[in-house]
């Protein structure tokens, strides 16, 4: 014959809307908990007062509940959350006047109705002041605008280096390396449209359409047109070099997926691969494309040398020449500087985006 159930020690309090039951039972393993003719149903496999056993109770409230309760289990208790019907203020928990004897006061979240009418007072008030802050804050009359603009710019970057890359691609497999030496003469036209559409990045964040710093995007355009305008623009023999097709496809292939993570972001949509390939993909691409571009420094150096292209000459009497190829130099350091300080910008951004969240303390 059977015994009696084993009974948990429970602990409860209220508010006007909610009761909380915390159980007394560590290592909980599969809970049944039902709530049928506004009766409240356990039953649970745990360690309690008897040692690791089955316990079980029924509490019938003392007014109406809604049949669903929210069950939290921890290591060390469970805890039921129950939603009253009307929100008012029970003098006891169950229907029968006489307290079970498993039954007890949570004293760590007890409050009298006094108290707990103060509560919900505050909690109204906090919402009321939050909805009177948010009224506060001034619209943006252009918001719609703006975003209209944000969203076009960063579609017609993406579809113009997808060009370029998809061009560069094809022609890859088909003529193999000897696409290397003709890249510049195929892709120039196009390159120089985005990269010159890319100046609307400084002014967009010059005058706060958009929040990013402002000197990573000076760094980054400026050290781009300058390879592209001056040192191969200016140079036909450069225009030849392989370096080239190495250069164009790194600047690419990273804009591929940074333009439509900042086009879908307008727009409020965050599509999770394409989040983690924003903040990833350059960590290869970025030094590879700062080598391709210092190659390409190097490779300039003896051209503008011996054409004297660029050189400033001072007049007399101090009858000095600045040679160009001698700003090459020093600019061959900051290209390196300036990758450094951008490689710390992007992780820095990536830690935001992709690293753990922390948890706020309660």
């Amino acid at each position: 014959m059977a015994g009696p159930s084993l009974r948990p020690h429970v602990h409860w309090a209220q508010r006007h809307r909610e009761l909380y039951l915390r159980v007394e039972l560590s290592d909980v393993q599969h809970p049944d908990i039902a709530i049928t003719d506004n009766v409240l149903h356990f039953k649970a496999q745990g360690h309690g007062a008897k040692g690791d056993n089955i316990y079980e109770f029924q509490i019938e409230f003392l007014e109406p509940v809604e049949p669903k309760p929210v069950c939290r289990v921890t290591q060390r208790q469970l805890n039921i959350t129950v939603q009253k019907k009307e929100s008012n203020w029970w003098e006891r928990l169950t229907k029968q006047e006489k307290r079970p004897l498993f039954l007890a006061p949570d004293f760590d979240r007890w409050l009298d109705e006094s108290d707990a009418e103060m509560e919900l007072k505050e909690k109204e008030e906090e919402k009321i002041n939050k909805v009177k802050i948010e009224s506060r804050v001034p619209k943006d009359p252009f918001k719609h605008l703006k975003k209209g603009y944000l969203v076009m710019y960063n579609l017609v970057q993406f579809l113009g280096f997808s060009w370029i890359f998809v061009n560069m691609t094809v022609r890859l497999f088909i003529l193999g390396k000897d696409s290397f030496y003709d890249t510049f003469h195929t892709i120039a036209d196009m390159m120089y449209f985005c990269q010159t559409l890319a100046l609307m990045e400084i002014m967009n964040s010059l005058i706060g359409i958009v929040r990013s710093p402002l000197i990573p995007a000076v760094m980054q355009l400026f050290g781009r047109n300058f390879i592209l305008f001056v040192v191969l623009g200016s140079l036909e023999e450069m225009q030849s070099k392989a370096v080239v097709f190495f250069i164009f496809y790194f600047w690419s292939i990273i804009e591929l997926f940074r333009y439509p993570y900042y086009m879908l972001s307008c727009i409020g949509i965050e599509w999770k691969p394409l989040t983690w390939l924003r903040y990833t993909a350059w960590i290869p691409l970025y030094p590879l494309g700062g080598l391709a571009e210092a190659v390409c420094i190097v490779q300039s150096i003896p051209i503008f040398s011996e054409t004297g292209k660029f050189s400033l000459g001072l007049p007399n009497p101090l009858n000095v020449t600045i040679q160009f190829s001698f700003l090459l130099q020093i600019y061959l350091i900051a290209l390196f500087l300036g990758v450094f300080l951008n490689f710390r910008h992007l992780y820095k951004q990536r830690k935001q985006h992709l690293g753990p969240k922390k948890r706020k303390m309660k």
